[in-house]
């Protein structure tokens, strides 16, 4: 049965009307229980990532900066975040949920981080509400502990995995692959080692049709033994910055195309969140809890 991490540090005090819609982590897993598809004991506390794990992606001169609120204004512009000592615990308490996912992963199969996916974090700096890539933390500390040789991050978010594509350029035990709105943030795009990059615009049918043409052969070909699964939700049509038209169903079959593979396969993978910016807060939670409703149908 998968198990969720999930925390208070996960929210954020932010100014009114902020385009970051930070209550939707709350909201989650209110809905996760409502709906039946998780209970009370398979929510659990990450705690916060160790400083140790931090430094092996990010420099130690802009964790310090970050650590010590010493971000400089055009920093926290780049950002989208005020900085503060919440916001610090945050993006500890959200990247150890998806080392603990990955390792809960090796263990059931599948780990699930109510939280994550912040693939705008390079390693000496943040943009895009992203502070500290998550899946960059979670992979190097599998490879740092000889428990995955080679791992293949999914990168389905809307936006390009620019972060994630410099960190892991060099380094070919991590293949990185991001299916992304061609125009569309970043303006600058970073190199994956595969992107598709998707016209505006792009529906269920082709959306889904390219993914899965793309994706069982890029894992015959690179060969996993670990899977990280970024899945944003704002591929949505009614999504504010996401210029692509999945509806909610095309949204799910996309997650059953990549944690059925996963399954088939006996992959292991842990899945973080990503973003989503619909006007409709529910739009966004609900197709989260989608998420993890494929993932409890397929590992119950």
């Amino acid at each position: 049965m998968p198990r969720l991490a999930t925390s208070d540090h996960y929210t954020l005090d932010l100014p009114a009307g902020h385009r970051f819609p930070i209550a939707k982590y709350a909201l989650i897993r209110e809905q996760l229980l409502w709906q039946g598809i998780a209970e009370p004991a398979d929510f659990y506390e990450p705690g916060l990532c160790a400083e140790e794990d931090v430094l092996r992606v990010h420099t130690p001169s802009y964790w310090h900066r970050v650590r010590d609120l010493q971000l400089t204004p055009r920093e926290v512009r780049n950002l989208g975040l005020p900085q503060s000592p919440q916001l610090v615990r945050r993006s500890l308490s959200s990247s150890a949920g998806t080392l603990q996912s990955a390792l809960s992963a090796l263990r059931d199969g599948i780990g699930l981080n109510l939280a994550g996916g912040t693939h705008h974090a390079f390693a000496d700096r943040g943009e895009g509400f992203c502070v500290l890539n998550d899946q960059a933390i979670a992979a190097a500390y599998l490879l740092a502990h000889g428990l995955a040789k080679q791992i293949l991050i999914v990168d389905l978010d809307v936006h390009q995995g620019d972060g994630t594509a410099a960190i892991f350029r060099n380094e070919p035990r991590v293949f990185t692959f991001s299916m992304h709105a061609g125009a569309n943030y970043p303006l600058r795009k970073e190199q994956s080692d595969l992107d598709i990059q998707l016209a505006l615009g792009t529906a269920d049918a082709e959306y889904l049709a390219q993914l899965s043409a793309t994706l069982e052969p890029l894992v015959e070909r690179v060969r996993p033994d670990f899977i990280f699964y970024q899945a944003g939700v704002d591929v949505l049509a009614t999504d504010k910055l996401g210029k692509l038209a999945l509806t909610s169903g095309g949204c799910r079959r996309r997650d059953e195309l990549v944690l059925g593979l996963c399954h088939a396969r006996q992959l292991p993978v842990a899945v973080s969140m990503g973003g989503g910016y619909s006007e409709k807060l529910a739009d966004i939670v609900d197709a989260h809890c989608n998420t993890f409703r494929v993932a409890f149908e397929l590992w119950p």
